[in-house]
């Protein structure tokens, strides 16, 4: 085993199958010169975690996940950013004159020569993954940076003055270096790297405040900027997502692109005039990894799975993931593509946007101004042979009625609602025009679902509860459950990362029996606990009784009068 080429090691593992084996090195000789463990990674045989592991594991190093790995800002500074960059690597702790060196290519002997020379230091390399590397680098480089480049860009803004545009110098490399497109790449960047999901820039009479939604709560990204700069950085967003920059009267939205530590993002610009100026939301969508996330990845229980599992077996009919905005439900719908997308199947999808792209299915998007609606595009699918459809929202009759047609002639389709939980999902679509008789012959199940903050491991404090805090986890005795308090690692937020509870209705003979007799929500949502449905309450209490949340996130997700 000792000389065997790392793909063979894999198949040995039971990691990789012969066949994707001989995929891969096809693949490696068509884009010659990159590395096996990058291409099988992209091609989405294994998670890039789980080759690093592997690879460890086969040349004996050390795996280090740097998610878990806390770093100390003096200890990464004895490595320069230019050589942490140039050679993709990072110091994480220094024991004497050892330093501990995370590296994606622990081999390679000239690297860590060239590292001890610099820091005067013995290295100890050990491996992490590409991804997670350049991350860090990022995250612990550019901290402060965001703050020297809005001074200095407030500087260039007050020296401008009344100078002529016609005698400036307008070379890209001089755009490039300009400090208002540095801040606004920096923002970008520092963003992704708190793993924020939107941008707000927002105008006030006397400063701009900049805030990032992290784990769904906004925070603030840096210390207000001055008003100066906020037309310039308004001016720069719209530029780059092609919007009309000399229209200001207007609400207008936008697409942009940026590639942040290796990770490609796809970024949505929304622009609204206020009182003070143009306040700017940016959503970021990262495009890259779509491959990895599987079914597996979405955080149910095993009897949400099952079920799960068990309606993507159903040949044809409609599948609903219903929730707020912003609760997982594209990610949800994308992981049962990955499931369902079959070299013999044809899949065709009707978003808007395309959030991500997959490779191997048909995605259209919507264009309402060149007519090309949900109701179209839907019609025109149909001609289209599919097997499988994926609707992105049901908002009006006239689609939700032919996406049901759709299902009761033959097709599976999946899409979305927002409705609150999945019984509420069945009258919401009667209220929309949908005769009841047609639900109850199209409907597969519903997947209500919600995303909750998990609590950060470090700093997460145990009491016992409170008869109150009983009451709302459905038990009539205390048990041991922890509050959310915060430490340097969360940010101060006593949270880290998110997961999602699921509420999985499925649509037996009983239940579309009483969906035609026009039952009412709570009948529904009766039917479906006695035929074993867990409702999101009870999944947020396991996770409170779990120890991986707090009694305030359940209030929080699961709160109603």
């Amino acid at each position: 085993m000792k000389n065997m080429p790392i793909g063979q090691y894999l198949v040995e593992k039971g990691m990789l199958s012969e066949e994707n084996l001989e995929k891969v090195l096809a693949k490696q000789k068509e884009t010659k010169g990159k590395m096996f463990g990058d291409v099988v990674v992209d091609m989405g045989f294994i998670s890039d975690k789980d080759f690093a592991k592997i690879l460890a594991e086969r040349i004996n190093v050390q795996y280090v996940d740097l998610d878990e790995t806390e770093f100390i800002p003096e200890i990464v500074k004895k490595i320069p950013e230019a050589v942490a960059r140039k050679y993709n690597l990072i110091a994480i702790s220094l024991v004497g004159k050892r330093l501990t060196v995370a590296t994606s290519d622990p081999a390679n002997f000239y690297i860590f020569e060239d590292v001890r020379i610099i820091t005067g230091c013995n290295v100890v390399p050990v491996l992490a993954t590409k991804m997670s590397i350049a991350k860090y680098i990022g995250k612990m480089y550019s901290a402060g940076s965001a703050e020297n480049i809005a001074t200095e860009a407030v500087q260039a803004a007050e020296d401008m003055g009344d100078i002529d545009v016609t005698d400036l110098d307008l070379s890209a490399d001089r755009i490039e270096n300009a400090p208002i497109v540095k801040l606004a790449n920096t923002i970008i960047e520092n963003s992704h790297r708190h793993e924020a999901t939107d941008i707000h820039i927002e105008p006030f009479e006397h400063y701009t405040r900049i805030r990032v939604r992290v784990n769904g709560d906004l925070v603030e990204l840096m210390p207000p900027i001055s008003p100066l700069i906020h037309g310039p950085l308004i001016t720069r967003y719209k530029i780059l997502s092609g919007m009309n920059i000399a229209e200001k009267r207007i609400p207008q939205d936008g697409r942009m692109s940026a590639d942040v530590d290796g990770t490609h993002l796809d970024l949505r610009v929304s622009n609204l005039p206020t009182v003070h100026g143009e306040k700017v939301v940016i959503r970021i969508l990262a495009t890259g990894n779509v491959a990895s996330r599987k079914v597996t990845d979405l955080g149910m229980n095993d009897t949400n799975y099952e079920k799960f599992i068990s309606m993507l077996k159903v040949p044809q009919g409609v599948m609903l993931v219903t929730g707020p905005t912003g609760s997982g439900k594209t990610t949800t719908l994308y992981a049962a593509l990955g499931e369902m997308a079959k070299p013999h199947v044809n899949v065709i999808t009707v978003e808007d946007p395309v959030e991500k792209e997959i490779e191997g299915i048909n995605q259209c998007q919507i264009n309402d101004k060149a007519g090309m609606t949900f109701a179209a595009a839907l019609r025109s699918i149909l001609r289209q042979d599919p097997d499988i459809i994926m609707v992105g929202e049901m908002r009006d009759q006239e689609t939700s009625e032919i996406a049901i047609r759709a299902a009761i002639t033959g097709h599976m389709v999946l899409s979305t609602l927002h409705t609150n939980d999945a019984a509420s999902t069945v009258t919401r679509l009667v209220d929309m025009g949908v005769a009841p008789y047609m639900v109850a012959t199209s409907l597969i199940g519903i997947v209500a679902q919600r995303l909750t903050k998990v609590l950060c491991k470090d700093c997460k404090k145990l009491r016992m509860s409170a008869p109150e805090d009983n009451q709302l986890l459905g038990i009539d005795h205390s048990v041991p459950i922890y509050d959310a308090v915060g430490c340097p690692s969360c940010n101060n937020t006593g949270y880290r990362g998110r997961t999602a509870i699921h509420e999985i209705l499925l649509c037996t003979s009983r239940m579309a029996s009483l969906i035609t007799s026009g039952a009412k929500a709570d009948q529904i949502a009766e039917l479906a606990k006695e035929e074993g449905t867990r409702l999101l309450r009870d999944n947020v209490a396991d996770l409170v009784m779990e120890g991986r949340t707090s009694m305030d996130e359940l209030i929080r997700v699961t709160y109603a009068v």
